[in-house]
């Protein structure tokens, strides 16, 4: 690491335990920078095979400690499967999936919250909070626990019971909050303020993005270190797109892969702000509405500029899905390749 930079104003900041830039408040999400050509004199393809099989064989990408002991918890290298037959379904030449649901709590937040506390010890915290519609709480409530934290997670009234009940079950305390996700996160960051709890979300904690951008790394190496032409990715907060692209743009940078793939962010119709505003050319107007897909069901998304970037950056588009598209892929899926998403 080497610095901050806010993504509104440009300004320059030393790496540290900062949210969001002091000048331009919640909305200057901040970018972690690197020394990339330090990073290239130890990262290298041969250096890489003898690592360990998870996500912090990226260490020298990554913003922690050459040190840090990392949680106990397999976190990454997540299996990359082809799908011959839904690629024939789908009409192209070869698709694969990166079956994220192979992580501890069966989700891709875990790639974040292995970060997250991390960066609540390194800077002194015995307590960790975050606003979930449901799988970043599952997801911080088991990398807590293996830590020993204590993590306090706000749902919005709609959360899932069976999520609510593995957050009990993990040790976390969980408050319910009357009213949307967003309403949720501005009582999570409040409280966090209030009573010095470590805010790991992601929609504005700068360091999360970073654990959520090693997914890109392990599929350019598991493709043989070529990175795929198109990628889809679903984009609630922004923060999965932000990463995305970021690990994309990194491998290129560091001549590990000879392009970045053009990336398709995929919101649901009942709540798509992100497309709305790569689709007008404007900043993102928040919203409301409603959509079975709860762990994108974000009408404020705080991580929407950053996501843009790397959508435009690497020439590709938003679009959105219906409720009932969503209901009928889940099967589908299952079918055609025996993944449950």
């Amino acid at each position: 690491m080497t610095e901050f930079v806010c993504l509104v104003c440009g300004r320059s900041l030393p790496h540290g335990d900062l949210q969001t830039c002091p000048s331009c408040g919640p909305a200057g999400i901040l970018d972690v920078r690197y020394d990339y050509d330090a990073a290239a004199r130890t990262l290298t393809r041969d250096a890489l095979v003898a690592r360990p099989a998870n996500h912090w064989r990226y260490r020298e990408l990554l913003p922690i400690r050459p040190d840090v002991v990392v949680p106990p918890l397999h976190v990454g290298w997540t299996p990359v499967h082809e799908a011959p037959r839904l690629a024939a379904w789908a009409g192209v030449a070869r698709l694969f999936l990166k079956d994220d649901g192979r992580n501890p709590t069966a989700s891709f937040k875990d790639r974040a919250s292995s970060l997250g506390v991390l960066k609540a010890l390194e800077f002194g915290y015995d307590t960790i909070a975050c606003a979930s519609t449901g799988n970043a709480a599952s997801s911080l409530a088991g990398l807590a626990a293996s830590v020993g934290l204590r993590a306090m997670i706000f749902v919005p009234a709609r959360a899932p019971e069976p999520k609510v009940t593995q957050l009990l079950v993990f040790g976390a305390t969980v408050f319910r909050v009357k009213g949307t996700y967003e309403d949720a996160f501005d009582l999570c960051r409040a409280s966090c303020e209030r009573f010095h709890w470590y805010n790991r979300n992601s929609g504005t904690n700068p360091f999360l993005v970073e654990g959520k951008k090693t997914v890109a790394f392990e599929v350019c190496e598991q493709l043989g270190f070529r990175a795929p032409d198109r990628v889809f990715v679903p984009v609630g907060d922004g923060c999965i797109m932000s990463g995305t692209y970021k690990g994309f743009a990194e491998f290129a940078r560091l001549g590990f892969t000879e392009k970045v793939p053009t990336l398709v962010g995929v919101q649901a119709e009942g709540l798509s702000p992100v497309k709305s505003a790569f689709e007008r050319g404007c900043e993102m107007e928040p919203c409301r509405g409603r959509t079975c897909a709860d762990s994108i069901a974000v009408g404020h998304p705080r991580n929407w500029r950053k996501a843009l970037k790397g959508v435009r950056a690497s020439g590709g588009l938003m679009m959105s899905v219906s409720d009932d598209e969503i209901l009928a892929a889940i099967p589908e899926l299952a079918r055609a390749t025996g993944v449950f998403g």
